[in-house]
């Protein structure tokens, strides 16, 4: 008989001879099987079961069989407000997680589409570097021309040394601007400095990645044949 089950409980049945009873449970009990039979294991270790949701397994999952016993479906814990937080937070860092090693496949597959084989890597490099070799270049050779047009102007300025005030005005007007233009190019030249080390970091952790991959994709080495083997 059935822990909980309707069979003990329907008012309708209630003083009818046992010839009826005997009928009638039978058919109630194929009307339970129809819909499932829950059963679980308590906090207590004790199997239950029900042709209902058992109380007592609120807190763990309970399984609910066919009439032949196999399983049909299973019924999941009901959750406090904090597990199912827990729960809900688990499974969006799953989520996350799942789109992360996604989009590393993604980048990697761009990697290798981009990068067959190291000469392409390396030429790309270089070419990376010339790129901002060239553009420092042109800064430093402004800033040359500069510290020229400096060295003229404090020449012109050596006349007014013990007063610069009585300097003329355009004279004064040109010290200031090339001194303003050198510390332009300077903080130029130092960006270009630090976009240097960048790329030059950025290729290296892609070679260091690359080779990985690479080595992945390499054939795997033929085991060479004992002379004279024989096939049996």
């Amino acid at each position: 008989m059935f822990r909980g089950s309707k069979f003990a409980t329907q008012p309708a049945l209630a003083g009818l001879p046992l010839a009826c009873l005997l009928l009638a449970v039978p058919a109630q009990a194929e009307q339970s099987l129809v819909q499932g039979i829950y059963t679980c294991t308590d906090a207590k270790g004790r199997k239950l079961t029900s042709d209902r949701p058992i109380p007592e397994c609120h807190d763990r999952e309970q399984r609910v069989l066919n009439p032949s016993g196999t399983v049909r479906t299973k019924l999941l814990p009901s959750l406090s407000v904090q597990e199912r937080m827990a729960l809900e937070a688990k499974e969006k860092a799953a989520l996350e997680e799942q789109s992360r090693i996604s989009e590393e496949k993604r980048r990697e597959r761009a990697l290798l589409t981009r990068y067959p084989n190291k000469a392409t890597h390396d030429k790309e490099r270089a070419e990376a570097l010339a790129q901002i070799g060239v553009v420092k270049q042109a800064a430093v050779s402004r800033v040359e021309e500069l510290i020229r047009q400096r060295t003229i102007l404090n020449e012109e300025m050596e006349f007014y040394t013990k007063d610069p005030s009585k300097a003329p005005p355009l004279l004064r007007r040109q010290v200031e601007e090339v001194n303003s233009s050198l510390a332009v190019q300077g903080r130029f030249i130092a960006d270009q400095d630090r976009e240097q080390r960048r790329v030059i970091t950025r290729f290296d952790e892609e070679l260091i990645r690359l080779q990985q991959l690479w080595a992945q994709q390499a054939p795997a080495p033929s085991t060479p044949q004992v002379a004279g083997s024989k096939h049996r």
